[in-house]
């Protein structure tokens, strides 16, 4: 039996991974803020004969302090964690920052993804074959990373801030396998393509309409799902690796360029010194 952790897994594809996994016979444990969603999944891991193997955990994983709170639950509860899958997201017309006062989007797409990923590093080590599986946009040019003000406290985009959070998490992969060398864990980059789920987020009028318009032409979560699952049940042999569908990205390429990696993870940690948080 594996020990599966999905962040953002109450709703959409990470709902869709982690009762798929249930069914599967594993133990899955997910992270979302939404206690009713959080209910109505334990319900259905219930209805499938699972409930005993799944897990929900209340947080709101735009802020350090609670990512830092549910990491900690889970080294504690599970001292092997086989696979974390990094699905948390919510779109923003317009920029807010956080109680600890940074930017929602970089917070959550990217300190979260990070903070999970170093932070449960250990416990992936100690499984057989250990995989993290960040639902991300690669492959994007680094043109993308706004480096003057990554948090776009000037001329907040949407469309300019989304692209970034794809980029955010190429870097943060690039990242992670060089803060770890000789790592037994297989970071695997991807997306799915559209896919009709909930889109959760905070909409602007004509930004709601645009999404309606994208739900309605997305693929089915269980496609998704299907395309995914074979990340987590076969990843690649490679450290880090891409994949926009079924098509495989060269992360030797210049989107996943070392020195930008090396560039965020110093942005990243003057971020986390600045709330009082260690790296």
């Amino acid at each position: 039996m594996r020990t599966i952790v999905i962040t953002g897994g109450t709703d959409g594809i990470g709902k869709g991974l982690g009762l798929h996994y249930l069914g599967r016979g594993d133990r899955v444990v997910v992270v979302g803020s939404d206690p009713d969603k959080g209910r109505r999944f334990l319900e259905e891991a219930a209805a499938i004969g699972s409930g005993e193997r799944a897990a929900y955990i209340r947080a709101d994983l735009s802020l350090v302090a609670e990512n830092r709170r549910v990491v900690a639950e889970i080294a504690r509860s599970h001292p092997v964690v086989d696979a974390l899958v990094l699905a948390a997201r919510y779109y923003r017309s317009t920029r807010g920052e956080t109680a600890e006062g940074i930017e929602h989007n970089f917070a959550l797409f990217h300190l979260s993804r990070h903070l999970f990923s170093h932070g449960l590093a250990d416990r992936l080590e100690a499984a057989e074959r250990p995989v993290i599986l960040n639902l991300a946009g690669p492959g994007t040019d680094l043109s993308a990373m706004n480096w003057d003000d990554p948090q776009f406290t000037r001329d907040y985009r949407p469309d300019r801030v989304m692209a970034q959070c794809g980029k955010l998490s190429d870097l943060g992969g690039v990242a992670f396998t060089a803060a770890h060398p000789g790592t037994r864990i297989r970071y695997v980059l991807a997306h799915p393509g559209l896919t009709a789920t909930g889109f959760t987020g905070d909409y602007s009028e004509a930004d709601a309409a645009l999404v309606a318009g994208m739900h309605d032409r997305g693929q089915p979560v269980d496609a998704a799902v299907d395309m995914l699952r074979r990340h987590l049940d076969d990843p690649d042999p490679e450290p880090l690796s891409a994949y926009m569908q079924h098509t495989k990205i060269d992360v030797d390429g210049a989107p996943f360029d070392p020195a930008a990696a090396r560039r965020l993870a110093d942005i990243t940690a003057a971020v986390l010194s600045g709330i009082g948080q260690p790296v």
